[in-house]
């Protein structure tokens, strides 16, 4: 298990939820709670349904810490909730740029799972396939904006900047969860 996962749940712990806090956009919706952790047997389901495997410091999260609820914006979704999606390569005649559903014909693509949901059209998601594969990334769906990469490590290092933000008073916004100078790979 590491040091991080006590660290994360003491950092976690000492935040407390206050309605209306002007610098967490969506926190009345998880209330800085989590849901319950999520049993292996569950998430390897999950796995074997969609045809992956899930990042490990991802994995490490909902099964050591909790399964859905605190996190940026309208928090951490249940797994179930969760769908694999594509990016779009800008190059790709008259599809619209950023991340679209994963379907038929999206094989040899890399994969990301969208896991928090930030608003209107924006996602976050961590890639599960693919030379990112653990990676957090930001963009919009309809591609407005992004991919933009983030800069740390993986999901718990991501997690733990968010918590160091929202104990430091930073609004979601200036989050500096992504890094300008990384950028998502485009599939070809």
């Amino acid at each position: 298990m590491g040091p991080r996962i006590p660290r994360l749940r003491r950092k976690l712990a000492a935040i407390q939820f206050r309605p209306q806090r002007s610098h967490s956009f969506g926190e009345e919706r998880h209330e800085f709670r989590l849901g319950p952790k999520l049993a292996e047997a569950r998430v390897g389901a999950f796995e074997a349904e969609h045809g992956i495997v899930l990042p490990d410091a991802y994995r490490l999260f909902i099964t050591q810490i909790g399964g859905s609820g605190a996190g940026p914006f309208y928090g951490l979704m249940p797994l179930e909730r969760c769908s694999l999606l594509f990016m779009s390569p800008r190059e790709e005649p008259g599809a619209p740029r950023g991340f679209h559903g994963a379907g038929s014909g999206t094989h040899g693509r890399d994969l990301f799972l969208h896991v928090i949901e930030m608003g209107c059209t924006d996602v976050c998601v961590i890639a599960v396939t693919g030379p990112l594969t653990g990676r957090v990334l930001t963009g919009n769906g309809e591609g407005h904006w992004g991919p933009n990469v983030s800069s740390a490590t993986d999901f718990l290092d991501w997690y733990e900047r968010w918590l160091s933000h929202m104990s430091a008073g930073r609004d979601n916004q200036a989050l500096e969860l992504t890094s300008p100078r990384l950028r998502a790979r485009q599939a070809p």
